[in-house]
């Protein structure tokens, strides 16, 4: 691979990890912000999850790019990433019980989430392989961090621990707005404000 296409590839991960991240620029993905970011360890677990899922799924879609008819690439997407996130729902079944069942029905809900049909049809049914790869790379390590980010506020303000472990010591009270979904829009519309304010400095610094 040349070093213009790898140099490319890097500038894709970048701009989705970064410029059009997908819960600050984009704000997608936000009913799992929203319902799984009390404890880190379920952001965390949700995040590889949909990084893995998009990242196979663009894979697959952009190798059959050229076979996929244009009056059925929606429903084809749908079944791909589909098939992919009940592969995801089965292994955390198995090996992380505990976590899957803290997660509930928003592992499946994988599916609906705007990240993965997005990036598929913006994206993956357009490009070639590494790139795509590079891609969801990018939106899903974006979109990673970003719930962990709302997950360690809420779970350290909320319930004193990060990771189920805790740190601001038992007489803590806890700030009981911020482990409910309505505590949730405060914390994401903070960090919304936050990220873009730092992502527009960035850009006029670059700019300049």
């Amino acid at each position: 691979m040349g070093k213009i296409a790898k140099s490319r590839g890097v500038s894709y991960f970048i701009e989705s990890l970064w410029y059009n991240n997908a819960t600050f620029s984009m704000v997608l993905g936000i009913c799992s912000a929203l319902a799984i970011t009390t404890n880190l360890l379920n952001a965390l677990v949700m995040g590889i999850s949909v990084t893995v899922v998009l990242i196979i799924s663009s894979t697959v879609i952009s190798l059959l790019r050229s076979i996929i008819p244009e009056r059925v690439r929606i429903i084809t997407f749908m079944l791909l990433i589909s098939t992919f996130v009940i592969m995801v729902d089965f292994i955390l079944k198995i090996y992380l019980p505990p976590v899957s069942k803290a997660l509930g029905p928003y592992v499946g809900l994988i599916i609906t989430n705007c990240i993965l049909m997005g990036r598929a049809e913006a994206f993956a049914i357009k490009q070639p392989p590494y790139y795509s790869i590079m891609d969801s790379l990018g939106s899903g390590i974006g979109y990673t961090l970003s719930i962990m980010v709302l997950a360690a506020v809420r779970e350290l303000l909320g319930a004193g621990s990060l990771f189920g472990v805790q740190v601001l010591g038992e007489s803590w009270a806890g700030w009981g707005l911020l482990m409910i979904p309505s505590g949730a829009f405060f914390v994401l519309g903070f960090y919304i404000m936050l990220a873009n304010m730092i992502q527009k400095r960035f850009i006029n610094r670059n700019v300049d």
